[in-house]
């Protein structure tokens, strides 16, 4: 599960703020929210574009059928399985870039949940798989989730499925690729116990 994530700009986050200059440089400046992300937020995507990675603002969340709040995860091992999910994996990936996200566990005593912050260990970017799509002209994302590997396991039982940098062009633009990937584990996280 992946209910809220970060996109960071501050200066030590590059890959991120080259995110926001290419997406400033489409929408005009002050256009790339940055922070905490929250479903149903219009953020920064990477999508194929031609043979080329490119940036766009798509909202977090895909409308539920009937009409009651946002499907915002979807399960990588089933996506080609499900009518909501079956086209856009075909044919409508992309990537959601974050400096990291959050993940919340059941404390022992049932009174409450602890949060925890997951980053990737030595690095300052995210990369997470999504699937996109129309709905009434407006173009919105979700995060395709996994089994949650060793480091995610004690906090939950899913995961974002993240891409390493060496991945993306190919989540993109390789459909063969595509298709063994969404059954492979993402990479171990480092995560960060924070105080409520």
């Amino acid at each position: 599960m992946c209910g809220r994530y970060t996109f960071y700009t501050s200066e030590e986050y590059r890959e991120m703020n080259r995110v926001v200059r290419m997406i400033e440089e489409k929408y005009g400046k002050g256009s790339c929210p940055s922070g905490d992300i929250y479903p149903d937020n219009r953020v920064p995507i990477l999508v194929g574009q031609g043979q080329k990675i490119d940036v766009d603002l798509l909202a977090w969340g895909f409308p539920r059928w009937d009409g009651k709040g946002l499907i915002i995860n979807a399960r990588s091992e089933t996506a080609a399985e499900k009518k909501t999910f079956a086209y856009p994996l075909k044919s409508k990936r992309c990537i959601i870039p974050s400096t990291g996200f959050y993940e919340w566990k059941k404390q022992e005593t049932g009174k409450g949940k602890d949060k925890y912050y997951f980053t990737l260990p030595g690095k300052n970017s995210v990369y997470m798989a999504g699937l996109f799509n129309a709905y009434e002209d407006q173009l919105r994302f979700v995060i395709l989730t996994t089994g949650a590997n060793a480091s995610m396991a004690p906090i939950h039982h899913r995961m974002p499925l993240i891409l390493e940098n060496h991945e993306l062009k190919d989540w993109l633009f390789d459909d063969q690729f595509a298709a063994g990937r969404v059954l492979k584990a993402s990479p171990l996280l480092e995560s960060r116990f924070l105080e409520a």
